[in-house]
């Protein structure tokens, strides 16, 4: 079988899921530890990660490998609002203590507005 025919759904799987979250390929590598060339092999089909690579990308897509995989029976369908909180428990993620603990302060300004 032609390895970009089996590749076809992964590599199409990263680019809309970092999509999905509004983040872009390089950022995805970077957060994976991976370089952009390195990504970007993985983006059009010519490569395939080893299973720890895989998992770091999964962690910092916030899916499941079966669904980047494309593994699933059926699309994992969500709400603008599920997709909305897939955003920022990705961005989360991404964010040192600091810069975390200003958040806090932000969002409880916000929530005491309503």
């Amino acid at each position: 079988m032609n390895k970009n025919v089996v590749m076809e759904p992964f590599s199409s799987n990263l680019k809309r899921r970092a999509e999905q979250l509004g983040i872009s390929n390089a950022e995805v590598a970077r957060r994976a530890g991976l370089s952009d060339r390195r990504y970007g092999n993985y983006i059009t089909g010519r490569r395939e990660p080893d299973l720890a690579t895989l998992v770091r990308i999964a962690s910092v897509l916030d899916v499941s490998i079966d669904e980047l995989l494309g593994n699933n029976a059926e699309e994992n369908v969500r709400t603008t609002d599920e997709l909305f909180h897939e955003r920022l428990a990705v961005a989360l993620k991404a964010l040192q203590s600091d810069d975390l603990r200003r958040l806090v302060v932000m969002i409880e300004a916000l929530a005491t507005q309503k």
